[in-house]
C-alpha cells in the first residue's frame, strides 16, 4: 500500500512538472508566433514552394509500356531440320566436317520444325543482295509496327521518339529514316539508330528510350528491336562462324512507350529498373559475337566457344547491381556476410547466389541458345516453368536476337500468367560483352493478344525436348 502511495506521488509530481513546461512551451511559442514579420512568413512560404516544386520537377517520370507486338513469320519461310541439313550438304559439300558439325548442333540446339529464315537464304546457293536485306527489314519491321499499331491505335503522327536497334544491318538511310517515311511521321520525330551492339541491345535501346522520357514530357516513344540476317549467311567452316547459321532466325519487335500519366491504367507495364553491365576489352576473347572473315574470304558471324564462361562473369555483376534493388532484406544480408567471409575473413566458401524467385514473379532470359538458358537456370537455380517462355521461345522462333526477350513476354501473355502485381525480370547477353537486364511490373491482369505472334500456336505449348533429336 505504502508503495502503491508512493508511485502515485512521484506519478502526480511528475504530471504537474509536465504540465508546467507544457505551459512555458505554449507561451514560449505564441510569443514568437507574436514576433514573427509578414516577411519573414513570405520568405518561408516561397521556401517551402521552391523546395516542392524542385522535388516535383526531378522526381524521375515513371516509364510505363503500353502493349507490345512481334513480327509473325510466314509459314513459307520455314526451314525444318530436312530442309536446313539438305541445304548444309549441298553448299558445304567439299567439307563432310563442317555438315557433321552442322547436324550435331542442330540435334542439341533445342529449335523445332517451325522457325524461319528470310527468303533468299533459301536459294541454292544463298546470294544475298542490299536490297534483299531491305527487303528483310520491311517484312519484319512494318509488320511489327503495323500490329502495334492496331493493337493501340496509336496515330505514327503521335509518336515523339522513336529507337530502332539492329547490329549487323546498317545501311544509308537508316532502318529508323525507313520506318520514318513510311509512317509518314513527324519531321521533328526524335530518331536513333542503333548498331553493333549485339543481342542486348534490345534493353539498351529500352533504356534510352527511359532517359529520354524523363526529358521531354507527355511523349510517346517506340522501340523497334530486330536483327536482319540476309547480308549475313557463312558458307566457310569455321565452327564458330557456323554456329549463328544454325540459331539465329527471323524475328523483330515492337514497343510503345509513355511517360503520360493518364495511360498508367491503360498501360500493360511500368518499368522500375534498367541495369547496364559491360565486361568488355580489346582483347577480342572477351567478345562473344564478332562480324569476321575467315581464311578463305568468307564473312560471317562468329560466336565465342567461351560464351558461357564469359556470359556467367558478366551476369555476375549484373546481379550485384540489381539484387540491392530488388531482393529482400534477407537475402541482401546473406550475400553480404558471404562476401565478407571470402573476402575480408578468407572463408572457403561457395559465392552465395541470392534467391530471385523471392523478388520476381517471372524470368524472361535471352533464348541465345540451349546451353545459354541451361547455364542460367543452374545459376539462378530456377525451376522449369521458370525458363518455359525462354526455352518455348526458341523452340517455336529461334534466335531471333534482340527481340527474343518479347516473344518471351508474349508467351507468358498468351498463357494468361501475367496478373496485376507481378514482376517480371527480362536478362539480355550480347557482344561486347554485355549483359542487361530490366524489370517491370504488370499493371492490370493481362489477356492474350488475339493475332499475336502465339496466337495459332499456343495451345501446343509447351512442348516436350528431348536432349538430343536424333536426325
Amino acid at each position: 500500500m505504502l508503495k502503491s502511495s508512493k508511485q502515485f506521488y512521484n506519478y502526480l509530481i511528475m504530471t504537474l512538472i509536465l504540465a508546467f513546461f507544457m505551459q512555458t512551451f505554449n507561451q514560449s511559442l505564441h510569443h514568437l508566433l507574436n514576433h514573427l514579420t509578414l516577411i519573414h512568413t513570405l520568405t518561408f512560404t516561397l521556401l517551402s514552394i521552391s523546395l516542392l516544386t524542385f522535388y516535383i520537377i526531378n522526381k524521375p517520370r515513371t516509364v510505363y509500356l503500353i502493349d507490345f507486338a512481334c513480327f509473325k513469320p510466314p509459314s513459307t519461310f520455314r526451314v525444318s531440320y530436312a530442309t536446313a541439313i539438305e541445304h548444309g550438304q549441298i553448299i558445304l559439300a567439299s567439307q563432310p566436317k563442317s555438315i557433321a558439325f552442322l547436324v550435331k548442333i542442330f540435334e542439341r540446339s533445342g529449335l523445332g520444325e517451325e522457325t524461319v529464315l528470310p527468303h533468299t537464304l533459301h536459294y541454292l546457293p544463298p546470294n544475298p543482295s542490299m536490297m534483299d536485306a531491305r527487303d528483310e527489314s520491311e517484312s519484319v519491321i512494318f509488320s511489327a509496327m503495323d500490329s502495334l499499331l492496331q493493337q493501340t491505335g496509336i496515330n505514327p503522327k503521335d509518336i515523339d521518339i522513336l529507337i530502332v536497334n539492329c547490329s549487323l544491318f546498317a545501311p544509308t538511310p537508316s532502318l529508323s529514316a525507313m520506318v520514318v517515311n513510311k509512317y509518314k511521321m513527324r519531321s521533328n520525330v526524335k530518331s536513333y539508330n542503333l548498331s553493333g551492339m549485339g543481342c542486348s541491345a534490345g534493353l539498351i535501346s529500352i533504356d534510352l528510350a527511359k532517359r529520354l522520357l524523363q526529358v521531354h514530357r507527355e511523349s510517346y516513344a517506340v522501340v523497334i528491336s530486330t536483327e536482319i540476317l540476309t547480308p549475313n549467311s557463312y558458307r566457310g567452316k569455321e565452327r564458330s562462324m557456323l554456329l549463328p547459321n544454325c540459331l539465329f532466325r527471323m524475328g523483330g519487335a515492337a514497343i510503345l512507350l509513355t511517360n503520360k500519366r493518364s495511360q498508367s491504367t491503360h498501360a500493360k507495364y511500368s518499368l522500375l529498373h534498367v541495369i547496364r553491365t559491360h565486361k568488355g576489352s580489346e582483347d577480342k576473347s572477351y567478345h562473344c559475337v564478332t562480324q569476321e572473315e575467315d581464311s578463305e574470304g568468307h564473312v560471317g558471324i562468329a560466336l565465342n566457344l567461351d560464351l558461357m564462361a564469359i556470359a556467367a562473369n558478366s551476369l555476375k555483376s549484373n546481379i550485384s547491381t540489381i539484387g540491392p534493388l530488388v531482393l529482400p532484406v534477407t537475402e541482401q544480408l546473406l550475400f553480404l556476410f558471404n562476401l565478407l567471409g571470402r573476402k575480408m575473413f578468407k572463408l572457403d566458401l561457395k559465392p552465395y547466389i541470392p534467391d530471385f524467385k523471392k523478388a520476381f514473379d517471372h524470368f524472361c532470359i535471352h533464348a541465345g541458345g540451349r546451353a545459354v538458358i541451361d547455364e542460367l537456370q543452374k545459376r539462378l537455380k530456377l525451376s522449369s516453368e521458370h525458363v518455359e517462355a525462354s526455352r518455348m521461345t526458341l523452340h517455336r522462333f529461334g534466335n531471333t536476337s534482340s527481340s527474343s526477350l518479347w516473344y518471351e513476354l508474349g508467351y507468358m501473355e498468351a498463357k494468361g500468367r501475367m496478373k496485376k502485381g507481378d514482376r517480371v525480370w527480362q536478362i539480355g547477353f550480347g557482344s561486347g560483352f554485355k549483359c542487361n537486364s530490366a524489370v517491370w511490373e504488370c499493371n492490370r491482369e493481362i489477356e492474350a493478344t488475339k493475332n499475336g505472334a502465339w496466337a495459332d500456336c499456343i495451345h501446343r505449348y509447351p512442348v516436350n525436348e528431348p536432349e538430343i533429336v536424333k536426325l
